[in-house]
């Protein structure tokens, strides 16, 4: 599986952004897709994930209510909707991909197989 993720770019403080990562094949019902950003100097962070075959959506706590994750079964897509972002939501965004992954693993990056390449994020102040 190979994702291409897009949408990212430069927006003022409590501006929105769609971010998009498409798969290069239809992906299992038991895939996870996840989302991830990684800051200059940090760890990458998880930040939404979604199961292709249900509706159970799962969020860092940063960014509920503000950022919503969907999917376009049809176009093998993931979206994630960012909205009111803030100066410290700026990172590299990442969207992932992975099969058998339990619910408490989620949110922990070694979890996915599949990464696509990121796409920046810049919010400014």
């Amino acid at each position: 599986v190979q994702l291409q993720a897009s949408g990212g770019g430069l927006v003022q403080a409590g501006g929105s952004l769609r971010l998009s990562c498409e798969a290069s094949s239809r992906t299992s019902g038991r895939f996870v897709m996840g989302w991830f950003c990684q800051a200059p100097g940090k760890e990458r962070e998880f930040v939404a994930g979604m199961r292709w075959s249900e509706r159970t959506t799962y969020y860092t706590d940063s960014v509920k209510g503000r950022f919503t994750i969907s999917r376009d079964n049809a176009k093998n897509t993931v979206y994630l909707q960012m909205n009111s972002l803030k100066p410290e939501d700026t990172a590299v965004y990442f969207c992932a991909a992975g099969g058998g992954i339990i619910t408490s693993s989620v949110g922990v990056a070694a979890a996915y197989n599949y990464w696509g390449q990121g796409t920046q994020v810049t919010v400014s102040s």
